[in-house]
Protein backbone atom coordinates (compact mmCIF):
# COMPACT_ATOMS: atom_id res chain seq x y z
CA UNK A 1 0.00 0.00 0.00
CA UNK A 2 1.47 3.34 -1.12
CA UNK A 3 1.98 6.15 1.83
CA UNK A 4 -0.66 8.37 2.14
CA UNK A 5 -0.05 12.68 2.92
CA UNK A 6 -2.26 14.44 4.01
CA UNK A 7 -2.72 19.02 3.61
CA UNK A 8 -5.01 21.50 4.29
CA UNK A 9 -6.33 24.07 2.05
CA UNK A 10 -8.55 27.24 3.06
CA UNK A 11 -10.89 27.24 0.58
CA UNK A 12 -14.31 29.94 0.33
CA UNK A 13 -16.36 27.27 1.79
CA UNK A 14 -14.61 26.08 4.47
CA UNK A 15 -11.23 23.95 5.53
CA UNK A 16 -10.47 20.98 2.80
CA UNK A 17 -8.38 18.16 3.85
CA UNK A 18 -6.52 16.53 0.82
CA UNK A 19 -4.89 13.15 1.08
CA UNK A 20 -3.55 11.42 -1.44
CA UNK A 21 -0.16 9.18 -2.65
CA UNK A 22 2.24 10.11 -4.97
CA UNK A 23 -0.03 9.17 -8.06
CA UNK A 24 -3.98 9.77 -6.56
CA UNK A 25 -5.87 11.71 -4.58
CA UNK A 26 -7.84 9.53 -2.26
CA UNK A 27 -10.01 12.16 0.06
CA UNK A 28 -10.98 15.65 -0.68
CA UNK A 29 -13.38 16.34 2.02
CA UNK A 30 -14.26 19.42 3.95
CA UNK A 31 -13.58 20.19 7.89
CA UNK A 32 -16.00 21.54 10.10
CA UNK A 33 -14.06 21.40 13.84
CA UNK A 34 -10.45 21.46 14.76
CA UNK A 35 -10.88 17.62 16.12
CA UNK A 36 -11.41 16.21 12.78
CA UNK A 37 -7.86 17.74 11.61
CA UNK A 38 -4.93 15.26 11.50
CA UNK A 39 -2.35 15.74 13.87
CA UNK A 40 1.34 14.87 13.15
CA UNK A 41 3.37 14.96 10.19
CA UNK A 42 1.60 16.09 7.07
CA UNK A 43 3.24 15.40 3.54
CA UNK A 44 2.46 16.68 0.22
CA UNK A 45 2.85 15.17 -2.93
CA UNK A 46 3.24 16.56 -6.50
CA UNK A 47 -0.49 15.18 -7.40
CA UNK A 48 -1.85 17.25 -4.07
CA UNK A 49 0.60 19.84 -4.82
CA UNK A 50 -1.51 19.80 -8.14
CA UNK A 51 -5.21 19.21 -6.39
CA UNK A 52 -4.58 22.32 -4.60
CA UNK A 53 -3.75 24.74 -7.61
CA UNK A 54 -6.31 23.37 -9.67
CA UNK A 55 -9.04 24.10 -6.16
CA UNK A 56 -7.64 27.57 -6.48
CA UNK A 57 -8.27 27.96 -9.95
CA UNK A 58 -11.91 26.13 -9.73
CA UNK A 59 -13.02 28.66 -7.03
CA UNK A 60 -11.35 31.30 -8.83
CA UNK A 61 -13.61 30.50 -11.62
CA UNK A 62 -10.82 29.68 -13.94
CA UNK A 63 -11.66 26.06 -13.94
CA UNK A 64 -14.60 23.35 -14.85
CA UNK A 65 -13.11 20.24 -15.06
CA UNK A 66 -9.74 18.50 -12.72
CA UNK A 67 -7.43 16.54 -14.69
CA UNK A 68 -5.57 15.13 -11.83
CA UNK A 69 -5.81 11.24 -11.07
CA UNK A 70 -8.54 9.95 -8.35
CA UNK A 71 -8.87 6.75 -6.60
CA UNK A 72 -11.13 5.40 -3.87
CA UNK A 73 -12.11 1.89 -3.48
CA UNK A 74 -15.00 0.68 -3.39
CA UNK A 75 -17.89 -2.17 -5.19
CA UNK A 76 -18.46 -2.35 -8.64
CA UNK A 77 -21.85 -0.82 -8.15
CA UNK A 78 -20.06 2.30 -6.38
CA UNK A 79 -17.37 2.77 -9.27
CA UNK A 80 -20.22 3.00 -11.43
CA UNK A 81 -22.27 5.72 -9.44
CA UNK A 82 -19.09 7.73 -9.16
CA UNK A 83 -18.19 7.08 -12.75
CA UNK A 84 -21.75 8.90 -13.30
CA UNK A 85 -21.16 11.69 -11.33
CA UNK A 86 -17.93 12.53 -13.51
CA UNK A 87 -19.57 12.80 -16.51
CA UNK A 88 -22.25 15.57 -14.83
CA UNK A 89 -20.93 18.76 -16.63
CA UNK A 90 -19.81 22.23 -14.81
CA UNK A 91 -23.05 24.01 -13.69
CA UNK A 92 -25.31 21.41 -14.51
CA UNK A 93 -27.15 19.16 -12.60
CA UNK A 94 -29.33 15.77 -12.35
CA UNK A 95 -31.66 13.97 -10.22
CA UNK A 96 -30.80 11.05 -8.08
CA UNK A 97 -33.46 8.79 -10.18
CA UNK A 98 -31.81 10.35 -13.36
CA UNK A 99 -28.43 9.07 -11.94
CA UNK A 100 -30.04 5.56 -10.87
CA UNK A 101 -31.17 5.23 -14.73
CA UNK A 102 -28.08 6.25 -16.22
CA UNK A 103 -26.35 3.27 -14.27
CA UNK A 104 -29.34 1.47 -15.54
CA UNK A 105 -31.59 0.61 -12.73
CA UNK A 106 -34.39 3.33 -12.16
CA UNK A 107 -35.30 1.25 -9.05
CA UNK A 108 -31.24 1.86 -7.45
CA UNK A 109 -32.32 5.37 -6.17
CA UNK A 110 -31.63 4.71 -2.56
CA UNK A 111 -28.67 2.80 -3.29
CA UNK A 112 -27.08 5.59 -5.76
CA UNK A 113 -28.39 8.22 -2.85
CA UNK A 114 -26.55 6.31 -0.72
CA UNK A 115 -23.17 5.55 -2.62
CA UNK A 116 -23.47 9.75 -3.56
CA UNK A 117 -23.12 9.99 0.18
CA UNK A 118 -19.73 7.71 0.30
CA UNK A 119 -18.03 9.30 -2.04
CA UNK A 120 -14.50 10.67 -0.22
CA UNK A 121 -13.60 13.06 -3.08
CA UNK A 122 -15.98 15.89 -3.20
CA UNK A 123 -15.98 18.53 -5.88
CA UNK A 124 -13.59 16.86 -7.92
CA UNK A 125 -16.13 13.67 -8.49
CA UNK A 126 -18.96 16.16 -8.39
CA UNK A 127 -21.38 14.71 -6.29
CA UNK A 128 -22.82 17.87 -5.06
CA UNK A 129 -24.38 18.54 -8.75
CA UNK A 130 -27.05 15.26 -8.03
CA UNK A 131 -30.25 16.95 -6.64
CA UNK A 132 -33.72 16.09 -5.81
CA UNK A 133 -36.24 15.53 -8.69
CA UNK A 134 -38.20 17.94 -7.08
CA UNK A 135 -34.97 20.17 -7.76
CA UNK A 136 -34.63 20.57 -4.17
CA UNK A 137 -31.39 20.27 -2.25
CA UNK A 138 -30.68 17.40 -0.54
CA UNK A 139 -27.94 15.36 1.08
CA UNK A 140 -24.41 16.68 0.93
CA UNK A 141 -21.85 15.22 3.42
CA UNK A 142 -20.15 18.93 3.38
CA UNK A 143 -23.52 20.23 4.41
CA UNK A 144 -26.44 21.54 2.14
CA UNK A 145 -25.50 25.39 2.31
CA UNK A 146 -22.29 23.90 0.77
CA UNK A 147 -23.62 22.13 -1.78
CA UNK A 148 -25.75 25.47 -2.61
CA UNK A 149 -22.74 27.57 -2.50
CA UNK A 150 -21.11 25.05 -4.97
CA UNK A 151 -24.10 24.69 -7.28
CA UNK A 152 -24.84 29.04 -7.27
CA UNK A 153 -20.73 29.05 -7.93
CA UNK A 154 -20.95 26.81 -11.03
CA UNK A 155 -24.12 28.19 -12.85
CA UNK A 156 -22.73 31.94 -12.43
CA UNK A 157 -19.51 31.14 -13.97
CA UNK A 158 -21.28 28.80 -16.82
CA UNK A 159 -24.22 31.09 -17.34
CA UNK A 160 -22.94 34.38 -16.18
CA UNK A 161 -26.01 34.73 -13.78
CA UNK A 162 -25.80 35.28 -9.37
CA UNK A 163 -28.45 33.02 -8.10
CA UNK A 164 -29.79 29.74 -8.85
CA UNK A 165 -31.53 28.64 -5.52
CA UNK A 166 -33.06 30.59 -3.26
Amino acid sequence: MEELYYTYYQSPIGMIKIAGTDHYIAELSFIDKPGQMKHGEPGISEVMHQCTEQLIEFFSGKRKEFDIPVHQPGTFFQQKVWGELLQIPYGKTISYLELSRLIGDEKAVRAVAATNGKNKIGIIIPCHRVIGSDKSLIGYAGGVWRKKWLLQHEFKISHGIQTLFD
